[in-house]
């Protein structure tokens, strides 16, 4: 029987009951309902309560049906059940979108959802129909008829619509962009907590910077501490409420049975690593470092100055090419969840050469992005 330790200390969560601190995402164990069993039994042995799933991960939902059953035969569950979180494509009318509720439900085996969010609220269009159109209805009908206990959202938008949905009053829970490597996101995260609104950090281990595999410069910095240690305890002391690990073998989740401790998040000695890392990365970028603070935006031609820039401050502060390569190269090819220009779509009109506080000169560190970071193109993960 599962017995709860104090690793994965449970933590507040928008309008739904407390999660651990490490979620379960199902996107990867899609080989065999049999994998799905093995990590969803890791991630219960980890502390682990929270799964997060969606329609769109194949059979991810239906593997997770038939892993929790299996479970539930053996007498295994978190103290208070799962807390289960899936998630809708944003467009559909509101009789669609019922139909599509309701088979997620029967695809997981369970009569109510403690989250259901917009996957994907990335565009104006897809704000507006969440909160105008045909899906405030059909988020209002789930939760009046008790199908889900809180209704949020994900997001790969710009902060501008981020902090618009979140104002809106609609949501009591986000999924973002947030992590060590990125932390454009990050107050507005800050902000949303203060705000009693729930935050998931989406993927810290590969869409942060595929710290799974980090390269030899990234180790060194952050000798003793392997980088992804430090990048989730990060991410718990700035307070993020769950971390999504989307493990494909149960020894994918060590780390999040390994962490999930009491609070300090951080020791005074990984506090110094972090200081040492930052320093390590701007040591190597020297002038030609990015701070960030989008004041070059926004661009006449529709370059994503910032996003571009960071990749380079990572692939040239941290040795971290392959992950800025893989990045890089899904511009202009992942739809609205990704950049849709790359480095080639600037015209050196110099724009945004007044606007930057740190001088860069832009213009030159975009070419030379694109020089450092242009490969053959590869597939994603799903769609």
């Amino acid at each position: 029987m599962y017995q709860p330790s104090e690793k994965q200390l449970l933590r507040p969560y928008g309008a739904g009951p407390p999660v651990s601190a490490f979620s379960l995402g199902t996107m990867r164990a899609l080989s065999s309902p049999a994998q799905m069993e093995s990590v969803l039994r890791a991630a219960l042995a980890a502390g682990i309560n929270h799964l997060e799933t969606a329609a769109a991960y194949g059979p991810a939902e239906t593997f997770l049906g038939q892993a929790m059953a299996a479970l539930q035969r053996d007498n295994l569950a978190p103290p208070d059940g799962w807390r289960i979180t899936s998630k809708l494509l944003p467009g559909p009318d509101l009789a669609t979108g019922q139909g599509q509720l309701h088979s997620i439900l029967e695809r997981l085996g369970v009569a109510k959802l403690t989250s259901l969010a917009v996957h994907g609220l990335n565009r104006p269009e897809h704000l507006e129909w969440a909160i105008k159109g045909p899906g405030a209805d059909l988020l209002a009908w789930a939760k009046d008829e008790g199908l889900v206990g809180q209704v949020g959202f994900s997001s790969h938008a710009t902060p501008e619509l981020i902090e618009t949905a979140l104002a809106s009053g609609r949501f009591t829970f986000c999924s973002l962009h947030v992590h060590l490597f990125d932390q454009t996101r990050l107050p507005i995260a800050r902000a949303a907590l203060d705000e009693g609104i729930g935050v998931l950090a989406i993927s810290p281990a590969d869409k942060g910077g595929r710290l799974y595999d980090p390269p030899a410069e990234l180790v060194a910095d952050c000798d003793p501490f392997h980088p992804l240690e430090l990048a989730y305890r990060f991410l718990l002391d700035q307070g993020i409420s769950t971390l999504s690990l989307g493990a494909e073998q149960p020894e994918d989740l060590a780390w999040a049975a390994a962490i999930g401790g009491p609070s300090p998040w951080l020791s005074p000695e990984q506090r110094q690593a972090l200081a040492r890392l930052k320093a390590a990365g701007q040591e190597r970028l020297g002038d030609e470092r990015c701070g960030q603070c989008r004041a070059c935006l926004p661009c006449p031609n529709g370059v994503p100055i910032p996003e571009l820039l960071r990749l380079r401050n990572l692939a040239v502060g941290h040795g971290m090419e392959a992950f800025a390569q893989e990045r890089y190269n899904l511009i202009g090819r992942a739809g609205h969840w990704w950049e849709e220009l790359n480095a080639e779509a600037c015209r050196s009109c110099g724009a945004c050469l007044p606007r930057c506080p740190m001088d860069l000169a832009i213009p030159a560190l975009l070419a030379d992005t694109h020089r450092r970071l242009a490969a053959a193109p590869r597939r994603r993960l799903w769609g």
